[in-house]
C-alpha cells in the first residue's frame, strides 16, 4: 500500500461527501418539492408524458399493492419486448456486422438481467449484440430499470415519513410519476452532460462498421466501432454496469484516462449516496440520512481498505516462479494499479453495479472475498440506485426491533411503531435472498451442468459459483470470470437468481411501506431509541454484518476463505 494509493481512496471519498447534499437536496426537489426544476421548459414535457400513461385517472396516488402491480406490469412489458428485440436482432436495422439472432436461452437471461438492474453478461457485446440491440434493448433498460428502483425507495421513504391524514394515509405516490420524473429530470439531463464529458476524453460514440486494421507486425485485427458513450453514462449513473464491450471499463474505449476512471467511480456511488440526504429531508430531519450514510460509509470503508490491502501482496502464483511483483497486478489494467483497481472493485460491488476495470477472479483469495461479502450483506453498502436506500432502511427496522427487545418497549421508527406484521415483512425480504443464492448454489455444485462450465476446481470454483449466483440474485452483474456462464443451464438458472432477487423483494419492501405509512406518529419519550446518532449507526453495522456473517459465513469458510489458507499454508511448506 503507497500514500498516492490512498490518497485515490480519500480523495475519491471525500468527493463523494461533498456530492450528497446538493444532489441529494436537487432529488428532494424533483420528487417531493412544490415545484420542479426548470418548471417552462420541462414542466411540459412531463405534463404529456404523464397523460401519455393512461390520464388524470390513472396518475392518482396509489396504495402499496397498486403501485407493487403497476411496476411488475411495466417490467414484464419491457422484458417481453426486450426478448423479442433479441431474438429479431438479425432482421431489425442497424446491424452493420450482420449478427445473427441472441439464442433463447441467452436473451432470457439478458432481458432478465437487464429488466432487473443486474446488467449480467454472458456474452461478449462487440461480438453478439448489434447497435439497436443495444441501444434500444439494453442501454433503455438502464435508464427504466434505475428510474423504478428510484421509485420503491420513495416509496418506502413516504410510508414512513408520511403523516397520516384524519381517515387515514393509504398511498404511497404513482409509480408513472415516479418514473417519469426520475427519468427526466435526474438521469436524461445528467447522462447528456456524462456522456459529452467521456467522448471528450477519447470514449466512442459513432455508429460506424468494425474496421479492419493491419497492425505493426503485419496481422489484420478488428476494431469494435458503437454508440459507447451514451451507454457507458447510463451504466455508471444507473448502477447497471453492463458494458458495451466484453473488458467493460478495463477497455480503453470505454475507460480511456484516469479522469474517466475516478468519475466512473463517482457517478456508481453519486445517486445512491444522495438519496440519504433525500431521505433525511423527507424525514423532516436530516439527521436520519447522515446516520444511514454514515452505516454506509463505514461498511465501505472497512471493504476498501481489505481489498487494498489484499490485492498490495503478491500474487502466490507468480511469486511461486520467483517474480518480483508490487502488488497483485495479475488481471488488472496496468493503467489503473492496484489502488484503483481495488477501489473499483469495493464500489461496485458496494453500489451494485457491476461495471469492472479488472477481472475479479484474478485477485487474491482475500482481495476476492471483499466485492462477494459486500453484495452478501444485502445491495446496503450504498446499493443500487433506490435499491440501497430500501435495503437499508429494511435493515433499520430490525436494528429498532432489536433496540426495543433490549430495552423492553415496542420499537418505533420516526415514531411510528414496528409492530408484527412489518417485522414479518422485513425477515420475509431478509431470508428470500440467501435462500436463492444458497440454494441455487448448491443445485449447481451436484449437477454436472453447473460443474462442466468451471474452469478451476476446489475452493476456487466454489467461489466462482457462489459469486454468480451472488451478483445474480443481488442485481449486482460483475463475475468472477472463470466460469462460462453462456450454457442453458447457467442462462436459465441465473436469469431466475435475478427475477428472484428483484421482485420477490421489491414487493415485500412496498408491503412494508404500506403497513407505516397509515400509522399514526408518536411523540418521543424518554424510552425512544434515537435513530439520528453514532449509537444507532452502530447496531444497523451490526446487524447488517450478523446477519450477513451468519447466512453466509459457512459457504464462505469452503470458498474464499480455504483458499486463503491453503495459499498461507503453502508458504509454510
Amino acid at each position: 500500500m503507497t500514500l498516492i494509493g490512498w490518497s485515490q481512496i480519500l480523495l475519491f471519498f471525500a468527493l463523494v461527501l461533498a456530492l450528497t447534499k446538493p444532489l441529494g437536496a436537487y432529488l428532494f426537489q424533483v420528487f417531493e418539492g412544490p415545484t420542479r426544476p426548470l418548471p417552462k421548459v420541462l414542466g411540459p414535457v412531463e405534463r404529456f408524458l404523464l397523460r401519455s400513461c393512461g390520464g388524470r385517472e390513472a396518475l392518482r396516488e396509489q396504495t402499496w399493492g397498486q403501485y407493487a402491480l403497476a411496476l411488475l406490469a411495466f417490467s414484464l412489458f419491457s422484458m417481453l419486448l426486450t426478448y423479442g428485440i433479441l431474438r429479431l436482432q438479425h432482421v431489425l436495422p442497424l446491424n452493420p456486422q450482420g449478427f445473427p439472432a441472441v439464442g433463447p436461452e441467452l436473451a432470457f437471461n439478458t432481458a432478465a438481467s437487464f429488466t432487473t438492474n443486474t446488467n449480467w453478461q454472458s456474452y461478449a457485446g462487440e461480438s453478439t449484440l448489434s447497435y439497436l440491440s443495444q441501444m434500444v434493448g439494453l442501454a433503455w433498460h438502464n435508464f427504466i430499470s434505475a428510474a423504478a428502483g428510484l421509485g420503491v425507495a420513495l416509496a418506502l421513504a413516504r410510508g414512513f415519513t408520511r403523516r397520516p391524514g384524519p381517515e387515514g394515509q393509504k398511498t404511497l405516490g404513482n409509480f408513472w410519476v415516479d418514473l417519469v420524473r426520475g427519468l427526466l429530470y435526474v438521469l436524461l439531463p445528467l447522462c447528456v452532460v456524462y456522456a459529452l464529458f467521456l467522448v471528450s476524453q477519447g470514449v466512442l460514440q459513432n455508429l460506424a462498421p468494425y474496421r479492419e486494421l493491419t497492425t505493426l507486425e503485419g496481422v489484420k485485427q478488428t476494431l469494435a466501432m458503437g454508440p459507447v458513450a451514451s451507454q457507458e453514462a447510463i451504466k455508471m449513473l444507473g448502477t447497471n454496469g453492463g458494458g458495451f464491450f466484453n473488458a467493460n471499463s478495463a477497455h480503453p474505449f470505454e475507460n480511456p484516462t484516469p479522469l474517466t476512471n475516478l468519475v466512473q467511480l463517482l457517478s456508481i456511488f453519486a445517486i445512491p449516496a444522495a438519496l440519504t440526504y433525500t431521505y433525511g429531508k423527507m424525514a423532516g430531519d436530516t439527521k436520519q440520512g447522515w446516520a444511514l450514510f454514515a452505516a454506509m460509509s463505514l461498511l465501505f470503508l472497512v471493504g476498501v481498505t481489505a481489498a487494498y490491502a489484499a490485492e498490495s501482496q503478491a500474487n502466490p502464483a507468480v511469486a511461486a516462479a520467483r517474480v518480483a511483483q508490487e502488488g497483485n497486478l495479475e488481471g488488472k489494467e496496468t493503467r489503473f494499479g492496484v489502488a484503483a483497481s481495488a477501489l473499483f472493485a469495493t464500489v461496485t460491488t458496494a453500489a451494485s453495479c457491476g461495471a469492472v476495470n479488472s477481472m475479479h477472479d484474478s485477485f487474491t483469495a482475500l482481495g476476492g472475498l471483499v466485492p462477494l461479502v459486500n453484495i452478501q450483506l444485502g445491495e446496503v453498502i450504498f446499493g443500487g440506485v433506490g435499491a440501497g436506500l430500501y435495503g437499508i432502511l429494511v435493515m433499520a427496522v430490525l436494528a429498532v426491533f432489536i433496540a426495543g427487545l433490549m430495552v423492553g418497549r415496542t420499537p418505533e421508527y420516526l415514531g411510528k411503531k414496528i409492530e408484527a406484521r412489518e417485522m414479518t415483512l422485513a425477515m420475509l425480504y431478509v431470508l428470500i435472498f440467501p435462500l436463492v443464492i444458497l440454494g441455487l448454489s448448491a443445485v449447481a455444485v451436484v449437477l454436472p451442468q453447473g460443474l462442466s462450465s468451471l474452469n478451476n476446481a476446489g475452493p476456487h470454483g466454489l467461489s466462482e459459483i457462489l459469486y454468480a449466483y451472488t451478483s445474480g440474485t443481488g442485481n449486482n452483474g460483475s463475475a468472477f470470470a472463470g466460469l462460462n456462464a453462456n450454457t442453458p443451464f447457467w442462462n436459465i438458472s441465473l436469469g431466475v437468481a435475478m427475477l428472484a432477487g428483484r421482485f420477490l423483494m421489491i414487493v415485500p419492501v412496498l408491503a412494508i411501506a404500506g403497513s407505516m405509512v397509515g400509522k399514526k406518529v408518536v411523540a418521543p419519550g424518554p424510552g425512544t431509541f434515537p435513530t439520528q446518532g453514532a449509537l444507532f449507526t452502530g447496531l444497523l453495522v451490526s446487524v447488517i454484518v450478523i446477519v450477513g456473517a451468519l447466512t453466509f459465513f459457512p459457504a464462505l469458510s469452503l470458498g474464499p476463505i480455504v483458499e486463503h489458507a491453503l495459499g498461507e499454508a503453502g508458504k509454510v511448506f
